[in-house]
């Protein structure tokens, strides 16, 4: 996995510039619950990063037990200070190498993590591995296809970077197939992250996504000021919240 995610400050600024609201959240769990194959599921995270998703998980889907596996020691730091919940245990570990036996989870979750991963068709083996027969695998993602965060009216420079990270979809449907998963279904899945544009201005002051490494200072800086004049056009009375939408791919272990 990208070892950017080693860095102390970008761990500090994940947590606080990829929170989500409450409702929003709650949005997001209710649809990753509604694809869990059986009551009380054992649920793994993979790239778990703050742990914001193992935590709502665990607080939302009845009876779930979250395994949260993430490399970086500084963001399994970040979520033991920011998320601790009884049915979570945080724990060092990679994709391809989950510390887990064969066939312990109902569901593995990834998000925002497929573009990091160094090797996807062992890490896709891997997670056949974990999971129990009939065990389901949900990916959070944007297919290279469907670049469209808003991120990148303000950082077109980044577009391009995320091109050459991001699979396109027929090419991670084929890597897990491969690895004995059936796609179930491909959807589309948007949620609101910050009420206002000036919110999320204020978000993107601390450079909370590990892409805004493969700019320059100046550039970063450019995109900033483009954000913050925009920002300070949107009427205070009647604010637009921002959305970011998502690629979501269900897959069932064969």
């Amino acid at each position: 996995m990208n070892r950017v995610y080693d860095d102390e400050r970008l761990a500090g600024a994940y947590e606080r510039g990829n929170e989500m609201p409450e409702a929003s959240l709650r949005a997001w769990v209710e649809l990753i619950a509604s694809s869990v194959p059986s009551p009380s599921p054992a649920v793994v995270e993979i790239g778990a990063g703050t742990g914001m998703f193992s935590a709502a998980m665990a607080r939302w889907i009845d009876g779930s037990s979250v395994l949260a596996v993430d490399a970086s020691e500084p963001m399994l730091a970040e979520a033991r200070r920011h998320h601790p919940h009884p049915a979570v245990r945080y724990v060092s570990g990679a994709a391809e190498n989950v510390p887990a036996a064969d066939g312990t989870f109902d569901m593995a979750f990834l998000s925002r993590v497929i573009h990091h991963l160094p090797d996807r068709t062992r890490a896709a083996r891997e997670l056949a591995r974990i999971l129990r027969p009939e065990g389901v695998l949900m990916i959070r993602t944007t297919f290279r296809e469907r670049l469209d965060a808003v991120v990148y009216d303000y950082w077109p420079q980044l577009r391009s970077t995320d091109e050459r990270r991001f699979p396109g979809e027929a090419e991670l449907l084929a890597d897990f197939a491969a690895a004995g998963f059936a796609a179930q279904e491909v959807a589309s899945f948007a949620q609101p992250v910050t009420a206002s544009l000036r919110e999320y201005h204020t978000r993107m002051t601390t450079r909370p996504q590990s892409k805004f490494a493969s700019i320059t200072p100046e550039q970063f800086h450019e995109g900033l000021q483009r954000l913050a004049i925009a920002a300070q056009a949107e009427p205070v009375e009647r604010p637009v919240p921002v959305v970011e939408r998502y690629d979501v791919a269900v897959f069932s272990r064969r």
